[in-house]
């Protein structure tokens, strides 16, 4: 259990985390920036900093299945994947349409592709990770 004294190092953790938190909620509802990323590393800041934020974040309604699933499972839910390929779609063309780029459309194109086939290579679900596991096929990456 984490000592409950504050300390420089748990309050900048819990800085973060509240950073990291507020930019889940922002990119929950706003086109081209990602909640997944941020919820994540508030979950691992939280860890770090806050045992009643930490507890908090996996008991929250929406968040809590999506970090206790990938936290356990590596399991990327299809909703997500595909919520997150309209939104990058989406931004790349209103961005040529705002500033007619095309080195720009090009290089943030080439990173979301990337984030795009990151994200594809998680199950969707529970079962499609129990699946791999039971095939020995890698569940993600690197394992």
């Amino acid at each position: 259990m984490i000592d409950e004294k504050w300390t420089i190092k748990r309050i900048i953790w819990f800085s973060l985390g509240m950073i990291s938190l507020g930019m889940a909620y922002i990119g929950v509802v706003t086109p081209g920036i990602p909640f997944s990323i941020f919820l994540v590393f508030a979950a691992y800041c939280f860890a770090k900093s806050s045992k009643k934020w930490h507890d908090w974040i996996y008991n929250h309604k929406y968040f809590g299945p999506f970090l206790t699933n990938w936290v356990n499972y590596r399991v990327f839910p299809f909703y997500a994947k595909i919520s997150m390929i309209i939104v990058m779609s989406s931004t790349l063309i209103i961005t040529w349409f705002i500033l007619h780029n095309l080195t720009m459309i090009l290089w943030s194109g080439g990173f979301m592709l990337g984030v795009a086939i990151w994200a594809w290579r998680y199950p969707s679900t529970k079962e499609e990770h129990a699946r791999r596991l039971e095939n020995g096929e890698k569940v993600g990456w690197f394992s």
